[in-house]
C-alpha cells in the first residue's frame, strides 16, 4: 500500500506485513465481533426450515439483535465462535492483506506503478488464496455465531475443536469446505473493494496533500473502504452465510441457496443485515487499517534499528 516519503527509506519486509496484517485483523475482530455475530443472526433469519428444538427468536435491527441475544442467551453469546474467528484472521488477513503489495509487484513485474486493473487482480488473487487457507475456520466461526440455545438448553457444538470434529464426522471433510466457492467469490469482491478502495483513497489524499500519512488519513480511507465493501459484497455475504450454516442436503449449491432466497424472501433478502454489515465492516476496516499501519511502521522502525544499531 502507498506510504509516506520518509517511510520509503524503511520499506516494511514481507514478514512485517504478514504478521502485522494477521495481528491487526485479530485486534479488529476482538473489538467488532458482536456486530459480526448480530449480522450473521440477521442474515440467517427467515430461512424456511429451522433447527429442530431451537427457539424461534425474532431479531430486529443491529442493537435489537444484540440486546435479544444478551437477554436470551447471555453476553457470552455475542462472542460465539471467537476462537475460530481469531484463527481465521491469523491465517486469512495475513494472506489477503499481507501479500497484497507483493502480488501487485508480481503483476507489475517489480515496478511501483500499479493501475486499477493490477490492483483488482492482486486483490482477487490474495482473496482467493486466503480462502484456501482459512475456509474451515470460517465455516466453524459462522456455525458458532448462528447456533442458538435449544429448548432443552443444549447447543449444536460444545467447543471449537468439537465443531471441527463434528462437522468432519457428520458431513465429511467436504463439510469443512462448505461454501468455498461463494466464499472465494465474496472474498475476491471484498478484497478488491476493501484493499483497492483503501489504497486509492489513501493515494489520492497524499497526492493532493489533503492530509499527511497519519491516523486521520488512515481513518478516512478505511471508512470509505468499509462502506464501498459493504455495498458491493453484502449479497454474496448473505448467500455465503446461509449456505455455510445449512445442514447437508438443504441446498444443492450456492446458486440454489440464492435462488431459494430470491423465491421465498425476495430481493431484499440479499441485503439482510446490511446495517450491522456496514457497522461491522466500517469499524473493522478502521480498527484494522489504523492498527496495521501503526504495527507496520513500528515494526519497520524496530527492524531498522536492529539492522543498523549505530
Amino acid at each position: 500500500m502507498v506510504g509516506t516519503k520518509p517511510m520509503d527509506v524503511m520499506v516494511p519486509s514481507q514478514a512485517v506485513k504478514f504478521f502485522g496484517a494477521g495481528t491487526a485483523g485479530c485486534i479488529a475482530d476482538l473489538i467488532t465481533f458482536p456486530l459480526d455475530t448480530a449480522k450473521v443472526r440477521l442474515q440467517i433469519q427467515g430461512e424456511a426450515s429451522k433447527i429442530e428444538g431451537a427457539c424461534a427468536t425474532k431479531y430486529r435491527g443491529v442493537f435489537g439483535t444484540i440486546m435479544t441475544m444478551v437477554r436470551t442467551e447471555g453476553p457470552r453469546s455475542l462472542y460465539n465462535g471467537l476462537v475460530a474467528g481469531l484463527q481465521r484472521q491469523m491465517s486469512f488477513a495475513s494472506v489477503r492483506i499481507g501479500l497484497y503489495d507483493s502480488m501487485k509487484q508480481f503483476y507489475t513485474r517489480g515496478t511501483d506503478s500499479a493501475g486499477i486493473v493490477t490492483r483488482l487482480m492482486a486483490g482477487c488473487t490474495t482473496g482467493a488464496m486466503a480462502v484456501a487457507f482459512a475456509q474451515p475456520t470460517d465455516v466453524v466461526k459462522v456455525r458458532f455465531q448462528a447456533q442458538v440455545r435449544t429448548a432443552d438448553g443444549g447447543r449444536r457444538y460444545n467447543s471449537t475443536l468439537d465443531a471441527y470434529r463434528t462437522i468432519a464426522r457428520t458431513e465429511g471433510i467436504r463439510g469443512l469446505w462448505r461454501g468455498c466457492l461463494p466464499n472465494i467469490t465474496r472474498n475476491a469482491i471484498v478484497n478488491c473493494a476493501e484493499l483497492v478502495t483503501y489504497d486509492m483513497i489513501k493515494e489520492l489524499i497524499l497526492k493532493y496533500d489533503l492530509m499527511t500519512d497519519n491516523l486521520p488519513c488512515h481513518f478516512t480511507a478505511a471508512f470509505g473502504a468499509g462502506f464501498c465493501t459493504t455495498v458491493v459484497a453484502s449479497p454474496v455475504d448473505v448467500v455465503k452465510t446461509r449456505f455455510m450454516n445449512s445442514g447437508a442436503g438443504k441446498y444443492s449449491s450456492a446458486s440454489s441457496c440464492a435462488l431459494t432466497m430470491l423465491r421465498n424472501e425476495g430481493p431484499k433478502a440479499f441485503y439482510k443485515g446490511f446495517m450491522p454489515s456496514f457497522l461491522r465492516l466500517g469499524s473493522w476496516n478502521i480498527v484494522m487499517f489504523v492498527t496495521y499501519e501503526q504495527i507496520k511502521r513500528e515494526m519497520t522502525k524496530a527492524q531498522h534499528s536492529w539492522e543498523s544499531p549505530f
